[in-house]
């Protein structure tokens, strides 16, 4: 069965980096050794991964890559954390907006 892994990488700036991949190990490495130029990682390495999610099927990962990348910092920064009290309350503080 494949595997597709969603992830989250702290850049050297503190910014968060969203991304999908086959190995999220392997993708890191390649963020760290700067194999594209044009990656938004590109200027802001090292990279360290501090999230990533299994999924079986690629669409799945797809929807939950474009989810994250939707979410705030704050949101984010709690995902990492296993913050699932504080991701609740973020996204009803969103919803009353």
């Amino acid at each position: 069965m494949k595997s597709y892994y969603v992830y989250i990488v702290r850049c050297s700036d503190n910014s968060l980096y969203t991304g999908i991949a086959k190995d999220a190990d392997v993708r890191v490495a390649q963020h760290n050794l700067g194999t594209d130029p044009g990656c938004y990682t590109f200027t802001r390495r090292p990279v360290e991964l501090v999230y990533a999610s299994e999924f079986h099927e690629v669409m799945d990962a797809i929807d939950c890559e474009k989810k994250l990348k939707r979410w705030t910092r704050a949101k984010k920064e709690a995902l990492i954390a296993g913050d699932w009290l504080r991701i609740h309350e973020l996204a009803r503080c969103r919803h009353k907006k």
